[in-house]
């Protein structure tokens, strides 16, 4: 993007520094609580974790276990975002994440499309989870046999994640605890438990499908990449977080690393408990290794259950992300006014916004009766998502080649520039993974968001009456 003209950067805003957030009387309030490095970490790792781990390794089955390597190239990139993001924390560690950096870095307008693209990502990411989940929800509770029932459960799934983050900040982090806690003990039985159990015979073949090597390594990448979105969640959340200069970049760094890990030692444990031919058919790869390992039909309900506790802990931690943003840009002008509102350390519109719109969008899934065009819309997520994680890394360039050396640390120059070089190809990789029809819707939501700024801009712009007049 080529922004004509000069943009003279925002003034700094004051750095958060209460020992709590203030509700709307300005006071701090009880329900609001500074998060510490474990529950950073937490929220980091429980909206990279969703539920796609669960269905991860029938996915990427088909092109054999070279998809192993895609997991690799994946978590270097996501690392290397990760270290970015960390960087960019240091140097500011105002609640925002991308947006203030973006803004910081090029200006309002830089600004407000990450903050566009984001709010659109976290939303229809939580109508994806919610649909997702209702799927393993009909293991434990028939639910899928009437469409109106499925529906209804998905916006249960969507609205008591909503109801925690209006309690306030303090409840968002003791669910983002204990559901991150309690979805990995499956999780890890099957990641650690099943290379006991590991058998190089079920492997199949090194390439499986057709073609060259490295299109297979980017055909199951492709289908890898919305897992990792989530590496920006401390970021976003920074004025939530103590001592955010150091705390940020370890939760992030921890959480991307820990959530990867899981990633890979599940994949290649369900890989050597399953049998190939099988895996690739399996609707429950998870359920399929746990009854491999320990025998009987148990896995089924345990997995589902995991899935379960796993989502809901991700639509907690990405509902508090879908306001934090738009609060950080209506701080600015650059949102209505009315996202600034915050209550109990949340900011109480911007969740109340996004759980409705996350809801028509499920209503609207399910009355249209055509699963293509979610899918379509969730690949539209990783689109979205690239925008700031683009602009927050062109922010992290643009750092290291001003020459001031207020912003630069020059012991790392050149590490820095190597991260933020890796980190650019990831989110350009993510783009190309996202396909061309999402590209094009992605594309028509960020020319709505123009509309938006316009007006926006417009209001700031308006000369103020004269007093008295």
């Amino acid at each position: 993007m080529h922004v004509t003209g000069t943009v003279p950067p925002p003034a700094p805003a004051p750095q958060e520094t209460p020992a709590a957030p203030a509700d709307t009387t300005g006071h701090p309030g009880r329900h609001a609580r500074r998060f510490g490095l474990p529950v950073a970490t937490a929220l980091v790792m429980g909206n990279i974790i969703g539920g796609g781990i669960f269905l991860l390794p029938a996915s990427v089955a088909p092109y054999g276990t070279i998809s192993l390597l895609a997991f690799g190239v994946l978590t270097v990139g996501a690392i290397a975002l990760a270290l970015v993001f960390g960087r960019l924390a240091e140097r500011d560690p105002r609640t925002g994440g991308p947006y203030v950096y973006a803004r910081e870095a090029f200006g309002d307008f830089a600004g407000f499309l990450a903050a566009w693209a984001y709010w659109i990502t976290t939303w229809v990411s939580n109508a994806a989870l919610a649909v997702a989940a209702v799927g393993y929800l009909d293991v434990l509770i028939p639910v899928n046999d009437h469409r109106w029932t499925a529906c209804l459960a998905a916006l249960v799934l969507q609205w008591l994640p909503a109801l925690a983050n209006f309690a306030g900040t303090r409840y968002v982090g003791a669910v983002q605890l204990v559901s991150t806690v309690l979805k990995f003990v499956p999780l890890l039985l099957v990641a650690v438990g099943g290379l006991f159990f590991f058998d190089p015979d079920n492997l199949g073949p090194f390439h499986a499908g057709g073609g060259s090597a490295i299109g297979a390594v980017s055909a199951s990448a492709a289908i890898l990449l919305f897992s990792y979105l989530g590496v920006e969640s401390a970021a976003v959340s920074a004025g939530e977080v103590k001592d955010p200069r150091r705390t940020v970049g370890r939760a992030t760094v921890i959480g991307t690393a820990g959530a990867a890990l899981v990633y890979l030692l599940g994949t290649l444990s369900v890989f050597g408990t399953v049998d190939h031919d099988r895996l690739v058919d399996s609707g429950a790869p998870f359920s399929d290794a746990v009854n491999a390992m320990f025998g009987g039909a148990w896995g089924g309900w345990a997995v589902a259950l995991a899935a379960l506790v796993s989502m809901t802990g991700c639509l907690n931690g990405w509902t508090l992300l879908s306001a934090q943003t738009p609060y950080a840009a209506a701080k600015d002008g650059l949102f209505p006014a009315a996202f600034a509102r915050r209550r109990r350390g949340v900011p109480t519109v911007g969740v109340g916004v996004t759980v409705v719109l996350a809801s028509l969008l499920t209503v609207y899934n399910y009355t249209s009766g055509s699963a293509k065009v979610f899918e379509v819309l969730v690949l539209v997520t990783t689109f979205t998502a690239t925008v700031p994680y683009l602009l927050a890394t062109a922010a992290q360039i643009f750092h290291l080649l001003s020459g001031h050396r207020d912003r630069v640390d020059r012991a790392r120059l050149a590490r820095d520039a190597v991260i933020a070089s890796v980190a650019a190809a990831f989110s350009l990789w993510l783009v190309a993974g996202a396909g061309y029809a999402a590209v094009y819707q992605g594309v028509l939501f960020l020319l709505a968001g123009v509309l938006v700024h316009a007006v926006m801009a417009a209001r700031k712009q308006r000369p103020k009456a004269p007093a008295g007049g």
